[in-house]
């Protein structure tokens, strides 16, 4: 049976970036390996961060959101489906940060994926700078990742200090309390930077599997929405200005991630939440800006990119 591999993680906590990672050692011990990007948004600009990959031997296939539930879990497992079909031996799974995991427990239960996959490793990845106050959503959708996760997986940890990795991982431990799973976080979870890790480290996230544990289950996804703007041209001063301004503007509802690709003497990847803001250079893209949040107000948000 193939191993089925979820990496998840909220909005924002580097799922991308951890994937080409962890791919390459797959990659490197002989895996077969294939990748479903089950994006929120209802243009998938994830994906293209991945097809350096696909020059490496590994298939990707992507799921876009912008329809309704139903329409979304009958995507994410027809996609399974066809994943299934094929020759790999290890598929990836990189959802939304907004992904209610039980999506992902449902649809392995269900025939014929549960003739065709067995579960591999639960991996949460957890913004080592997450600062704030979430909603009740947010935070449900947060610990709901976390608690059956494997291995849980700290990114951004180089640029913290050691007493702000543990209130972290202390308000995890809170989050679990508060939704009524018995786990609690320690010394299991993931802080050293990712740059420092060996083929030992990523070996043992492979072999982490699920912790069984859970949260007292509830459907609480609906204010979750995704706004996105093409054809928008930008300096990258220009954007920096007008995404900070999203993110303080309460008349916009609760952003909480902004994303996407624009032109700015080449190529730019955008990636903004309200505590960071980084532009890289990419070798192709398309001109897209994602808003991603929940209660978003698309008329104050329009402003800003008209």
């Amino acid at each position: 049976m193939k191993q089925l591999d979820l990496i998840t993680g909220f909005l924002g906590a580097g799922k991308t970036t951890f994937i080409k990672r962890y791919a390459d050692y797959l990659l490197r011990q002989g895996r077969r390996l294939g990748i479903l990007e089950n994006d929120y948004g209802a243009v998938n600009v994830d994906v293209m961060l991945l097809q350096e990959l696909e020059q490496a031997g590994c298939g990707l296939e992507s799921v876009a959101g912008g329809c309704c539930e139903d329409c979304h879990r009958r995507r994410f497992k027809t996609k399974l489906i066809a994943l299934g079909m094929s020759a790999y031996d290890r598929v990836l799974i990189e959802p939304s940060g907004v992904f209610d995991v039980d999506e992902f427990y449902d649809a392995l239960g269900e025939s014929p994926l549960d003739q065709w996959y067995t579960l591999g490793s639960v991996i949460a990845i957890v913004d080592a700078t997450l600062t704030g106050e979430l909603s009740d959503g947010a935070a449900y959708l947060l610990a709901s990742q976390v608690a059956g996760a494997g291995v849980v997986v700290l990114s951004k940890t180089q640029e913290v200090s050691d007493g702000q990795t543990a209130a972290v991982i202390d308000r995890l431990n809170a989050l679990m309390e508060r939704f009524g799973c018995p786990r609690r976080f320690g010394d299991d979870v993931l802080t050293k930077p990712w740059d420092e890790w060996t083929d030992e480290d990523f070996a043992a996230v492979a072999a982490a599997g699920s912790s069984g544990d859970s949260i007292v289950r509830r459907f609480n996804t609906e204010g979750f929405s995704s706004l996105y703007f093409m054809g928008g041209s930008y300096t990258a001063e220009e954007l920096r200005g007008k995404v900070q301004a999203i993110f303080a503007d309460k008349a916009c509802g609760g952003v909480f991630r902004v994303k996407g690709f624009f032109q700015d003497n080449g190529w730019q990847e955008l990636n903004a939440t309200s505590e960071q803001f980084s532009l890289s250079p990419v070798p192709n893209g398309q001109e897209i800006i994602i808003v991603i949040g929940e209660h978003l107000q698309k008329d104050a948000i329009e402003r800003y990119f008209q």
